[in-house]
This record gives C-alpha cells, sequence and structure tokens, in this order.
C-alpha cells in the first residue's frame, strides 16, 4: 500500500462521499441538461431514492446494471443512485450497434438495464438476441419503451435510502468497457477509491475545477474521460455542470459555452481543430472558457496555440485511458509545450520502455507503462488480457512515447501503429503534425500501406480546408513542406485527399480502416 491510499478510509462510498461533500449546496446548480436543472439538494434526494428503487427490483450488491443513457440530469442520478446502493453500474456508449448491446448485456450478466428513450428499439433488440429477461428502466419518453417497462420515475418514487451499501475502497464500483479496437470490447472494472483518486490528482490540482466553475464536457459521461470531467471533478468542489443529449458538433458546443457561459471545457482534437475551423466560432468576448482539457489523441501544437490565441485560454492537453479512468500525464498551467503531453501527474509514475522491458534513453521511442491509483482492477472474465496489461502495480498502456531531457514526454503512436520505413521506426504522429501545419490541411491521418515489393511506405490521407482544391501541385507541394521540417525519410511516399476520416465516437482516428483501404 503506497502513502496516497493510506489517506483514504478502508470502508468507502464514492457517491455517499459526494453527497456528503456538498450538503451545504442544496440550493446551488449541480446539472442543467437541455430542458431541465438539477440543484444539489434534489440530487442527493433523487441519487437515494433511485438506489432504493434498484435495491426494491431485486438488485444485490455487486450486480450489474446497463446504462444505456443520453447526456441528461437522469444520467448521473442512475449512476450515483447504483454506486450508493453497491450496485455496479456500467454506462455504456449510446451509438453502438445492437449486437454490442447484446454482448455488453450477456457478459455483464445485467440484473437491469436503464435506457433512454431514444435508444428503446435498439436495446430491445439486443435484450431478444441475448436471450435476456431483465427490468428495462426507461429514462425521458417512456412511450417508446417496450410492453412492461418501468418509468425511471417510478423508481424516483421509493422512500430515499438513508444509509449508503457499506462498500470498500477497494470493491468493485462501476465497469467502463474500452473501445474494442482489438477485439471484443474488455469490461474494465474500477474501485470506489478509484473515482476518488482521479479527482484528486488531476480534476482538482491539474485542471484546477473550483467551486465557482460553470463545467461543460463534449465528451459524454460514458466515456473515462467524460464521467471525470462532467461527474467526478466537478462534483468533487461543487460546480455546475452543463449536459448536452446531442452530438458534439461545433454548433452544437458553441450554443453551450456561449448560452451557459462555460468556464472550463473539456474536448478532443478533432472537435476542437472542426471549432477552429467553423465559420460561426464565437469571438473570446462572447464566451467565459478559463481553462480547456483535450484528450483521446495527442493535440497538435498549431491547434493549441491557434485556440490559446483566439480565447485566451489554454488547453491542458494530456493522456488518459480506460484503464486508468482519467488522465494521468498532461500539461500543466503556467508549464504548457503545445505539442506534447506534458509531464506525469503528481501521484503517478511512467515509465518507457523497450521491447526487452528496459528503461529507453531519452529521445528514444519507448512503449509506456504507469502506475498509480486509479488502475483498474483487472477485466472481466479475461485473464489473459488481464495478466498482459495489468503487470503488478504497473499497467501497459500500448502506447509510444518519447520523453526529452527536460522531461517532456511526446506521443508517438499507438503501439501497433508504428511504421518501420528503411529500416527505422517512424511515427505517424510526428509525420500528421508536419502536415497538420500546412496551411492547406484541416486534418489527416498517416499510416504504413506495402508497396508492390512488400516494403512499407508512409502513406498520408488528409483533409483539406474549405475553398483547398485538391491536385498534384498541391501534393507535391505538401511533400516538400514535411522534408523540411522532418528526417527524409519519413516525408509521405503517397498522398490521398479525401472528403473525412473514418473516426470512432470519441473522435479518434481509425487508422486500421485506412490501412484496409484498397490502393
Amino acid at each position: 500500500m503506497n502513502q496516497l491510499t493510506k489517506n483514504l478510509p478502508e470502508r468507502f462510498n464514492f457517491a455517499h462521499h459526494i453527497l456528503e461533500l456538498n450538503r451545504g449546496r442544496h440550493q446551488k446548480h449541480a446539472y442543467i441538461d437541455d430542458s431541465r436543472q438539477l440543484t444539489y439538494g434534489e440530487l442527493d434526494q433523487r441519487v437515494r431514492r433511485f438506489a432504493a428503487g434498484l435495491l426494491g427490483l431485486g438488485l444485490h450488491a455487486e450486480e450489474r446494471v446497463l446504462l444505456v443513457m443520453q447526456d441528461t440530469v437522469d444520467m448521473p442520478v442512475a449512476l450515483l443512485g447504483a454506486l450508493f446502493a453497491g450496485v455496479v453500474p456500467v454506462p455504456v456508449n449510446t451509438l453502438l450497434p445492437v449486437d454490442d448491446f447484446a454482448y455488453m448485456l450477456r457478459h455483464s450478466a445485467a440484473k437491469a438495464v436503464v435506457v433512454s428513450g431514444a435508444h428503446c428499439e435498439s436495446v430491445e433488440q439486443a435484450l431478444a438476441r441475448s436471450g435476456m429477461h431483465i427490468p428495462f428502466i426507461v429514462a425521458g419518453d417512456i412511450e417508446n419503451g417496450p410492453a412492461g417497462a418501468k418509468p425511471f420515475s417510478a423508481l424516483l418514487e421509493s422512500e430515499p435510502l438513508a444509509a449508503c451499501a457499506d462498500t470498500h475502497a477497494d470493491q468493485f464500483a462501476l465497469w467502463l468497457y474500452s473501445s474494442g479496437s482489438t477485439g471484443r470490447p474488455k469490461g474494465t472494472v474500477h474501485s470506489h477509491a478509484n473515482l476518488y483518486w482521479t479527482a484528486e490528482l488531476y480534476g482538482k490540482p491539474v485542471l484546477g475545477v473550483r467551486e465557482d466553475d460553470i463545467v461543460f464536457s463534449a465528451a459524454k459521461l460514458f466515456f473515462a474521460y467524460g464521467l471525470g470531467n462532467a461527474l467526478t471533478f466537478p462534483l468533487s468542489v461543487g460546480a455546475t455542470v452543463v449536459l448536452m443529449a446531442e452530438r458534439p458538433t461545433p454548433a452544437a458546443v458553441f450554443q453551450r459555452l456561449t448560452g451557459h457561459r462555460a468556464t472550463v471545457f473539456c474536448g478532443v482534437p478533432t472537435l476542437y481543430v472542426a471549432m477552429l475551423a467553423s465559420n460561426a466560432l464565437p469571438p473570446k468576448t462572447a464566451t467565459a472558457i478559463r481553462i480547456c482539457a483535450s484528450a483521446g489523441e495527442a493535440l497538435p501544437r498549431e491547434v493549441g496555440e491557434k485556440f490559446k490565441t483566439h480565447f485566451g485560454a489554454d488547453i491542458l492537453d494530456g493522456i488518459g485511458s480506460t484503464e486508468m479512468l482519467h488522465i494521468f500525464m498532461s500539461n500543466h498551467s503556467g508549464d504548457i509545450r503545445y505539442g506534447s503531453t506534458g509531464k506525469p501527474v503528481a501521484g503517478y509514475e511512467v515509465e518507457l520502455r523497450n521491447e526487452q522491458g528496459m528503461p529507453v534513453a531519452p529521445g528514444e521511442i519507448g512503449d509506456l507503462y504507469i502506475r498509480g491509483p486509479s488502475a483498474a482492477l483487472l477485466y472481466w472474465t479475461n485473464r489473459e488480457k488481464s495478466g498482459s496489461t495489468f503487470l503488478g502495480d504497473w499497467v501497459r498502456s500500448g502506447d509510444k512515447y518519447v520523453a526529452d531531457a527536460d522531461g517532456y514526454f511526446t506521443y508517438a503512436g499507438r503501439s501497433d501503429d508504428m511504421l518501420k520505413v528503411s529500416g527505422q521506426f517512424v511515427s505517424p504522429i510526428e509525420v500528421e503534425g508536419a502536415i497538420g501545419a500546412h496551411p492547406a490541411v484541416l486534418e489527416c491521418a498517416v499510416v504504413g500501406r506495402p508497396d508492390p515489393e512488400g516494403l512499407i511506405k508512409t502513406t498520408a490521407y488528409i483533409v483539406l480546408r474549405e475553398h483547398q482544391a485538391a491536385c498534384a501541385e498541391l501534393e507535391t507541394e505538401l511533400k516538400a513542406f514535411v522534408k523540411t521540417r522532418l528526417a527524409p525519410h519519413k516525408y509521405p511516399r503517397q498522398i490521398h485527399f479525401v472528403g473525412d476520416l473514418p473516426k470512432t465516437a470519441t473522435g479518434k482516428i481509425q487508422r486500421f480502416k485506412l490501412r484496409s483501404l484498397e490502393s
């Protein structure tokens, strides 16, 4: 047990902890969504009522309840209510196909499912495919629910649960499913203590969320990144959170930033790029942003600098993961180096290792390993993958990084995305950064494609800015531009101009799809 974990009581329930922290804020708004508002006092009562309602359905400690919910005020009630009752919430991506919902229902052995009205049809189909018969609870439009479905409001009619479940700090608290980019999604199991530590180590000291903040996260609550941004961090200090059910388009984001005067904004690199390229970009005077966060992929240096120039607010680019629950390495206010991921967050240790597991020297690319108190406990029913990821105190991330002599870390790509060109490793992220600095480029992705002789060649897929025309002259210009910034063997041998790039629901570029395209 390290010194940090000694500071937390052995018996600990994260939902109870949050409610106790905000006892004196009963009249203050905790959440504002597209049509409703919820004070801290109302949140307290609804969490306790929902917890009682789950137990009234017959759920027991550590049994799972699947949450297929949009970001409305009902989502934090369901999450915290399950935690308060000792039941394990499993929030999942609402954009998944039916087969993934069916898999997650079976894999988690969920004893109930809570679903927003807009997703009832998909979840009903998933239940039919899974062969499961469990309580179906509808938040929002009950008219879209199947026969026999219970309205979310019915659970809120229960008598409030006076005392929370007597949980251990290391007890199973919630699951988050990984993206499943290398196979079936993995059920990543986190404890009550893990939620606490992300707020104590990153939310408060690094992002610096305060009681007087209005927080808006484009990343949804069903993602580890969004869960911290829009629940764990703001509720740990009594801030107000703006929720948005719709997709985070630039127009939708601008509406919340200007309409609610959000002071803390959390986005992803592709969204920041789209925002800055939008004709509807609001002036600084129309917003109140004081600090931003970015994660999911590396933030290009030019994007961070351009955003700071326009809004006068820094973006703290960092890296987190489902396995670590939130950001463990980041740029810090007053110590920002755009183009890098910054330095380890205090309370976490990171190491870069070679293929033999030995530390690499500054300037050399290595595999990233992390150690810290928010690490997941395991992957549910996946002993093999748990054993190769959770190595004692250390977590193997699957990311490649390079650290300079000053201790700043720069992302080099996923381990399976690295290219070997002319016998030398090439980071696709480095090449993308060079291409992205050209004024004609909106965004790009770089992959390795075999030539007719079977040799790997660097290939770039580029989305141009509006009013830029794809042509042979621009292709030649871009190749020459990259050569002025990188070693000659790194420039893209092939360039394809495309209308858009394939992305996950979190905005990450799906390079494996580009690698599978026909030449």
